[in-house]
């Protein structure tokens, strides 16, 4: 997911996207540690949407303050 499109999330949308893009991530890092995946840069891709996501989120916070 690219700035653009979770700028484009509203914040409520944006913290139920970020929760359940980590549970997502908890999730394939449990599938690869028991049998690897295919494509293990999945891991790394999610990794850094959800801090994609978090940081925006944070931008929100402080602007509103």
């Amino acid at each position: 997911m690219k700035i653009a499109e979770v700028k484009e999330l509203s914040t409520a949308d944006l913290v139920e996207r970020i929760e359940a893009e980590v549970a997502n991530y908890n999730q394939l890092v449990l599938n690869h540690s028991i049998s690897p995946l295919d494509n293990p840069a999945q891991i790394k891709q999610l990794r850094r949407t959800i801090a994609r996501m978090k940081t925006v989120l944070r931008e929100r916070e402080l602007n509103n303050k």
